[in-house]
C-alpha cells in the first residue's frame, strides 16, 4: 500500500531530471558535506594545520617557508602600488575575512542568539569578562615593567574551533547548554579581543586616511538605509574601508566587523508574507502552464521561477546568507592557512629552560591555563549565587570547569595579538607563541579529561533528536524538563 501511494506521488509531482551520474555523486559527497559543515572539523583541520607549521619550521624546508612568507605582493596601477608580504597579506587580509564572520556571529547572536536574552546571556557574558580580565592581570604581574608588558592581551582570547573540537571528541557526555554556553562565551570574548585589538594594538594614526574611512562607514550605513540587499554592495566598499584602515594605521580586520555590522539582519520578507508570495507565485506558475510546455522555452514560466528564486533569497537576512556562506572557507582555508604561517615555532623553543622559563612565555602559560579558569569559574559562581542567572540545563561546576580549562586554548585569536604586540622583537614573539601552544595543549588536555569525569546527562537530555527515546518517555511530560533538545550542531 505504501509503495503504491509513494508511486502515485512520483506520477503527480511531474519529470525530475537526473544526470547519469548525478545518484552516485550525491552518495559521494553528502557525508563529506557534513564532515566539513561541523565546527569539530575545523577544530581538527587547524590542529593539523599548526602540526604542518611546526614540522615544516624544524625541517630543511625552514628557509624555503620563512622565504615564501617574506615574499611581497602587490597591486600596481600607474603610479599607485600597493604591496604586502604574504605574511602580512595572510594576517592583514585573509583575518578581515575571519573578522568578518566573527561580526556576524556578533550581531546574529545579541539579536537572536543566547546571548539577545539578558537572564540567559548574564553568566556567560560575566563568565567572559572574568576570564578576559584575570588572565590579563596574570600576564601583567609576570612582565611589568619589562619587555614583554605590551602582551597583556595575549591570554585574553579563545579558540572557539579548538575548544569545540576538544568537547565533539566527547560526544554526547557533555549536555548541549555546556556546548551553548562555551560558544557565547567564546562570542563575547572574540568581541573583547576586538575592542583590545582597536584600542591598544592601533599607534599612529593618519588622519585623512581615517577621514575618509569614516566616510565609507557612512556609505554603507546609507546603503542599509536605501533597502540595498545585496551583500556585494557592503562587500567592495568594506574592501575599500580595509584599504583605508591600513593607511590611517588602524588594524585593518577591524573592517571585517565593521562591514558585518552594516549588513542588514532582517529579511524583506516575514514567514507570513514569504507563504503568500510563494502561493500567488505557483498560483500565477500553474495558470501560465500547458501540457508539454518545458520551462526553457516558455518566457511567463521562466519569469515566475526566477521571481520565486529571488524571493527565496529575501526570506532571508543578507547576514544569515553570508555568515551561511562564509563558515566553510573561513573554517577550511582561511584559518588553516593562518595556522601554517603563524604556528612555526623552533623547537629549542621548547628545549632550553631559559626558551620556556621567562616572563612572556610563563605569563602566557599562566594566564592561559590559571587565569582562565580561576576568571571564568569565579564569575559564573558570583552571577550565580547573586542569581543574575541560572547554570546551563543539566550542568554543574565540574562542567563549568571543564569550559573554563577549554577556554584557554587561546591559538588562533592569542597568535594575532602576539604578531600585533611583538612586531618588532622576533624573540618575544617566538616566546610568547611557545607559551600559547604549551598553554593550549595543557589546557585543552585538562579540560577534556575533567568533562570526561562529568556526570553524564540524562538519558532525555542527551538523546539526538529523531533518535529513539527510552519507553514510557513519551508519555512522561515531566522527563528531561518536559523539553525535547534540539540535535547538536558542533
Amino acid at each position: 500500500m505504501a509503495k503504491s501511494v509513494l508511486d502515485k506521488f512520483k506520477i503527480r509531482k511531474g519529470k525530475v531530471f537526473e544526470a547519469p551520474l548525478e545518484g552516485a555523486f550525491g552518495r559521494l559527497v553528502t557525508p563529506f558535506e557534513e564532515f566539513i559543515h561541523r565546527q569539530s572539523s575545523s577544530g581538527i583541520l587547524l590542529m593539523l594545520s599548526a602540526l604542518a607549521a611546526l614540522i615544516i619550521a624544524n625541517s630543511p624546508l625552514q628557509e624555503a617557508y620563512k622565504h615564501l612568507l617574506h615574499m611581497p605582493i602587490g597591486l600596481s596601477a600607474g603610479d599607485w602600488e600597493f604591496s604586502l608580504s604574504v605574511h602580512h597579506w595572510i594576517n592583514d587580509g585573509l583575518m578581515a575575512i575571519f573578522f568578518f564572520l566573527v561580526g556576524l556571529e556578533l550581531k546574529r547572536e545579541f539579536m537572536v542568539g543566547e546571548l539577545s536574552d539578558l537572564r540567559q546571556a548574564v553568566l556567560p557574558v560575566m563568565a567572559a569578562i572574568g576570564g578576559m580580565v584575570v588572565p590579563a592581570l596574570i600576564y601583567a604581574s609576570f612582565n611589568v615593567g619589562g619587555g614583554g608588558e605590551r602582551g597583556w592581551g595575549i591570554p585574553m582570547a579563545t579558540d572557539i574551533a579548538f575548544a569545540v573540537g576538544c568537547i565533539a571528541l566527547l560526544g554526547n557526555r557533555v549536555p548541549r547548554a555546556v556546548v551553548t554556553f562555551l560558544v557565547a562565551l567564546a562570542i563575547v570574548d572574540d568581541l573583547g579581543a576586538i575592542l583590545v585589538i582597536a584600542i591598544w594594538y592601533t599607534e599612529q594614526v593618519n588622519v585623512a586616511a581615517l577621514i575618509a574611512a569614516g566616510c565609507l562607514i557612512v556609505i554603507m550605513w546609507l546603503l542599509k538605509a536605501a533597502g540595498v540587499r545585496r551583500s556585494p554592495a557592503y562587500v567592495f566598499v568594506g574592501v575599500l574601508l580595509w584599504y583605508e584602515f591600513y593607511l590611517a594605521g588602524v588594524h585593518a580586520t577591524i573592517a571585517g566587523v565593521i562591514t558585518a555590522m552594516a549588513l542588514p539582519a532582517k529579511p524583506k520578507y516575514d514567514p507570513v508574507a514569504f507563504s503568500t508570495f510563494v502561493k500567488d507565485i505557483i498560483r500565477s506558475f500553474d495558470r501560465c502552464f500547458r501540457p508539454g510546455d518545458k520551462i526553457i522555452a516558455n518566457d511567463a514560466l521562466r519569469a515566475r521561477v526566477m521571481a520565486l528564486g529571488n524571493g527565496v533569497n529575501l526570506a532571508q537576512s543578507p547576514l544569515q546568507r553570508m555568515e551561511t556562506r562564509l563558515h566553510m572557507p573561513v573554517g577550511f582555508l582561511v584559518i588553516p592557512i593562518f595556522a601554517l604561517a603563524n604556528a612555526g615555532i623552533p623547537f629549542d623553543s621548547f628545549t632550553s629552560s631559559s626558551a620556556v622559563i621567562n616572563p612572556v612565555t610563563l605569563g602566557v602559560i599562566a594566564g592561559l591555563v590559571i587565569g582562565k579558569l580561576v576568571g571564568i569559574v569565579g564569575a559564573t559562581w558570583i552571577g550565580w549565587r547573586l542569581g543574575w542567572g541560572k547554570l546551563p540545563k543539566s550542568a554543574n561546576f565540574q562542567h563549568i570547569v571543564g569550559v573554563a580549562l577549554l577556554g584557554g586554548i587561546g591559538f588562533t585569536m592569542s597568535i594575532f595579538i602576539a604578531e600585533l604586540a611583538f612586531s618588532s622583537d622576533y624573540e618575544l614573539l617566538i616566546q610568547a607563541k611557545a607559551g600559547i601552544l604549551l598553554a593550549s595543549v595543557i589546557a585543552g588536555l585538562a579540560g577534556f579529561l575533567v568533562l570526561r569525569k562529568a556526570p553524564v546527562a540524562d538519558e532525555f537530555e542527551i538523546h539526538e533528536e529523531g533518535e529513539p527515546l527510552n519507553e514510557g518517555e513519551h508519555d512522561s511530560p515531566h522527563a528531561g524538563g518536559g523539553e525535547q533538545r534540539p540535535s547538536r550542531q558542533s
